[in-house]
């Protein structure tokens, strides 16, 4: 909370313009390309990152697929998440956000303006809706970002278990998945200070349709879990010897 009162104290005469801003290539999204609408957004975060004293430091760039029509499937850690990824990936992505976001003020202007959705996991229809309607955007090169744990975990760097229906998006439009592992993004908005923060946002290997045919989206999450702990153990090991 400390650090959203910097972030908005520091830039206090920019917000009412931003905000319009997104209000207004939310509600017009016609007017404006996929990647215009993103780079606006993607503009205040590094804008706000940097403003707040907080590092990204974004690693595996060339990993991500050429060709838009990939899902990125992150660790959550917490509210900074999104701010994160979104600093770090040039491509332009659209959010999976938790039906209880719908009527925060700011959040629901960006998500119309990226053309994202809300996910109510606890209404397994509604969540096949939005499964469906993510794989068929995917399948039209639409890139997606959704948090496979459905929930941030509240114990800093440790996993939650990767829901396996994340995955069916991804699975039913034969699009890349892409793991990414999100290290200390809890600290800038959990943590009750506003010193310097560095985050780390990690963009693994993808796991392209060849590799995932065949497999259960249980297998797939296992093994986008699997692929995320291994990262961010291997830089909390190397953060010790340091």
């Amino acid at each position: 909370m400390m650090r959203i009162i910097l972030m908005v104290i520091l830039d206090i005469l920019r917000v009412p313009g931003w905000f319009w801003g997104i209000i207004k290539r939310g509600r017009h999204r016609e007017r404006y390309t996929t990647q215009e609408r993103y780079d606006y957004l993607r503009n205040i975060v590094r804008t706000v990152n940097k403003k707040g004293r907080v590092t990204i430091l974004a690693d595996g760039m060339e990993n991500l697929p050429q060709k838009d029509g990939f899902i990125l499937f992150p660790n959550h850690q917490g509210l900074f998440d999104v701010l994160a990824v979104v600093d770090a990936c040039e491509h332009p992505l659209s959010i999976i956000a938790k039906k209880e976001t719908e009527n925060w003020i700011l959040v629901r202007e960006t998500i119309q303006m990226v053309d994202g959705m809300y996910m109510d996991r606890s209404d397994v229809k509604a969540s096949l809706q939005v499964i469906n309607a993510m794989s068929e955007r995917a399948k039209e090169g639409q890139n997606f970002i959704i948090f496979p744990e459905g929930t941030r975990s509240r114990n800093g760097n440790e996993l939650l278990e990767f829901h396996a229906g994340s995955f069916k998006s991804a699975v039913r439009a034969g699009c890349p998945v892409v793991p990414v592992a999100l290290i200390n993004s809890f600290r800038p908005f959990d943590v009750p200070s506003i010193r310097r923060e560095t985050v780390e946002v990690h963009f693994l290997k993808p796991i392209y349709p060849e590799e995932y045919a065949g497999l259960k989206t249980r297998d797939i999450a296992e093994r986008v879990r699997g692929a995320i702990q291994e990262k961010i153990r291997e830089r909390l090991d190397a953060a010790e010897k340091d």
